[in-house]
């Protein structure tokens, strides 16, 4: 009769860092491919004013903003989208008078950016007083 103790073979273990790794990888993917529809949700309308019309104005400066982010000063278009030739137009459309009050008219998909380069421009010349042209509300209120 044998008596001897067979070495048994070690259980196998089971290595649970591939199978965390596998499950990182996935969570950061279906992060990754959420769609938030709260973002989806987000609709912004233009703003409306209506005012009564005034008899006496003073001198304005007109400056439009193009969608495509190109200005245009008094109805003469500006060669080049920098402040600095933006600010020379502007200052040769206005002359000396200092009390113009310059008549911002953005498209709605003009950048932010070219707006604020038409303020920093009319800073530059010395035109300080500022307005932004709307349009009349419309009878329509937009579809949620």
């Amino acid at each position: 009769m044998n008596f001897r103790k067979r070495h048994r073979e070690d259980e196998p273990d089971i290595n649970l860092i591939p199978f965390i790794d596998v499950l990182l990888v996935i969570l950061i993917f279906l992060m990754l491919t959420t769609t938030y529809s709260r973002m989806r949700e987000l609709k912004i309308t233009l703003p409306a004013a209506s005012a009564q019309p005034v008899d006496a104005r003073p001198k304005e400066l007109v400056v439009a903003v193009t969608a495509d982010g190109r200005y245009v000063v008094n109805q003469r278009v500006v060669e080049g989208r920098s402040v600095e030739l933006l600010a020379a137009a502007m200052s040769s459309s206005a002359g000396t008078a200092k009390d113009t009050v310059v008549v911002i008219t953005a498209d709605a998909s003009a950048s932010h950016q070219s707006v604020v380069n038409v303020m920093d421009a009319a800073r530059r010349v010395g035109l300080a007083k500022l307005t932004f042209a709307t349009q009349a509300p419309h009878d329509e209120r937009p579809s949620r």
